[in-house]
This record gives C-alpha cells, sequence and structure tokens, in this order.
C-alpha cells in the first residue's frame, strides 16, 4: 500500500531483545494507522543501541514478524547502531554549548537524593565518565499528547541531569531517539504510553540541538491481567505471523475501533485496506482496558481473545 503524498512522517522503533509481542504490535499498528490516515510515510527504525541486552537474529525476526503482518515500511529499514557518527556529532554540540558535562558518580553516589542528580558528589577519579545533559533549576516542560492530553513534568525535580552517553560507551536512548527523529524528518511519534515520562527529556534535547519537535500520540500500555505491562511479563508471547488475522483483530480492538469495520476481511490485504479507511483516531482510549474489556461496547464490538506461539505452545 504505497501512501498519497503528505508531510507526515511516522515510525516503528522496536529494540531487538525478543520477538514482537501482542504490545508491540498494538504499537506498530497504531503508528501504522495514524500514517496511513494522514496519507503520510511510516518508517521502521531498529533501536539496537544496546548490544548486552540485545537477543542474536531478534531483529530480522521482528522485521519477519511485521512483514507477516503486513506492515511494509515505506523506506528502507534504518538501524541505529550504524547511526554513531550523528550522535556523536550532537554530543559534541551540547559538550561544546555547555548543555552537557562530564559525570563520575554512580548509582550509589546518588541513592542518598533518590537518584536524581543535580551536582556531582565527590567520586573515584578512575571511574570512566557518563554524560549527562544538564537541566537547569526550575526546568518544567510540557507538551499536548493527542492521547493523553496535557502532560508536564518538572525535569529538575523529577529528572534531574539525565545520562545521554553512558559511562560504558553506549549511547543514551534518550540522545538517539532526538537525533534520529530529526534526521528521519519524523513529524509524528506514535509510541506506547510508557514513554510518556521520556518525551520531557527529549523536548528539551530538541531544543537544546536547535531540532524541531514532532507531535506526540501514547497509546495506552497493554498489561497482563497482573496489571504488569506486557513486554516484562511472562504472557509476553509472541505473535503469530503464521496466523495474523487473529492479533489484528485483537489490536484493532485494544485501539478502541469498532470491530464491526473489518469484520469482513478475510486476509491481511483486506483488514489492513479496511482499517484504514475506517480508523478514527477519537476512539484510541487514554488506558488500557480492564478486565471487563472482552464484554460488548455501546456500539458491539469487542476487545476479541487472540493466539500467540511459542516453542509450539498457542496460548489465549
Amino acid at each position: 500500500m504505497t501512501p498519497p503524498p503528505s508531510g507526515y512522517r511516522g515510525r516503528f522503533a522496536p529494540s531487538p531483545t525478543g520477538p514482537l509481542h501482542f504490545g508491540s504490535l498494538v504499537a506498530a499498528l497504531g503508528s501504522w494507522l495514524f500514517a496511513r490516515r494522514a496519507g503520510g510515510a511510516w518508517l521502521v527504525r531498529i533501536e539496537d543501541i544496546d548490544p548486552p541486552r540485545e537477543v542474536p537474529g531478534a531483529a530480522e525476526d521482528q522485521l519477519r514478524t511485521l512483514s507477516g503482518f503486513g506492515l511494509e515500511p515505506d523506506e528502507p529499514v534504518v538501524r541505529q547502531s550504524g547511526r554513531s557518527d550523528l550522535y556523536a556529532a550532537a554530543l559534541r554540540r551540547l559538550l561544546d554549548a555547555g548543555h552537557a558535562f562530564a559525570c563520575r558518580c554512580s548509582r550509589s553516589d546518588l541513592a542518598a537524593v533518590g537518584g536524581i542528580h543535580r551536582s556531582c558528589t565527590p567520586s573515584d577519579p578512575a571511574r570512566a565518565p557518563a554524560i549527562r545533559l544538564r537541566v537547569p533549576e526550575g526546568e518544567h516542560i510540557g507538551f499536548q499528547d493527542a492521547i493523553q492530553g496535557r502532560f508536564e513534568q518538572a525535569l529538575d525535580r523529577e529528572v534531574g541531569d539525565f545520562v545521554i552517553r553512558r559511562a560504558d560507551g553506549l549511547w543514551a536512548y534518550q540522545l538517539a531517539v532526538v537525533v534520529d527523529d530529526a534526521a528521519q524528518g519524523i513529524t509524528d511519534v506514535v509510541r506506547g504510553a510508557d514513554l510518556l515520562d521520556s518525551t520531557p527529556r527529549q523536548i528539551l534535547l530538541q531544543r537544546r540541538l536547535g531540532l524541531p519537535t514532532p507531535r506526540y500520540a501514547h497509546l495506552p500500555i497493554v498489561l497482563d491481567a497482573t496489571g504488569r505491562k506486557l513486554g516484562k511479563s511472562l504472557a509476553a508471547l509472541p505473535v503469530d505471523p503464521a496466523d495474523p488475522l487473529p492479533a489484528l483483530r485483537a489490536a484493532w480492538g485494544f485501539l478502541g475501533q469498532a470491530a464491526v469495520a473489518v469484520a469482513g476481511a478475510g486476509s491481511v490485504r483486506a483488514f489492513l485496506a479496511a482499517a484504514q479507511a475506517a480508523f478514527e483516531p477519537q476512539r484510541v482510549p487514554r488506558t488500557a482496558p480492564g478486565p471487563a474489556a472482552a464484554k460488548s461496547r455501546a456500539d458491539g464490538s469487542t476487545l476479541p481473545a487472540y493466539r500467540t506461539t511459542a516453542q509450539g505452545r498457542d496460548t489465549a
């Protein structure tokens, strides 16, 4: 499905720490739907800047899964592991401008202040430094989220000076995502609400680097029966690209959309065409459906069960 020309540019950016699960599918489908509704481009970026957490082959598996669900990016896939020069250039600008500084404080050094860095403590001079972004006193940042509404954060009190390059030399997510969104011309970021409180940090970085701030829409987080984020749960089994329609229908329902709109779709192509035509962003809920989510909604739609596979097992 080639979108018509539009200034809208969205993206889905998974980390290769394992197979895509239902929460990942919700984020992928949600970002794809927002982009398609706007007649824009949808990109995929592999956020592979944390090798200790990565699973060999996971990125390729994730891309195969997206393809099995009909979610094909409009441009070549970008991998953060090949973009270190961009991050280094941004870091030099921040350091030269005095917006960033080297810090040898350890987590134990900051434990007494709740882990929030406001000034450096006496530390081992031989310890490799991290680089932090300086957060001025009184720095409060707010933005209007398309789903969650107004969100504000007192960065100085709630976050403090935050790491943009780790002491082990690896790039921090906050810097990499800001640099990449700007480099790829991303106008709209649609992602899970677990990243909502990271957004003010990213907006501050955008301002310090003179980069545009995209529009944001944070989707509800998929939780398991115990209320934990699905990605951290034993229930986070991979979705099955060999049988994609049940999971696609479940993700559509989780996003608050009317089941009748895709009821007649017998293939992935037909489902995505119907979903693109019927998607109503205003129906996306702020929070995940509760235990009664499978009950009929006012319009007759439901949150259907979905199947996942892992080690030859099916689960509902």
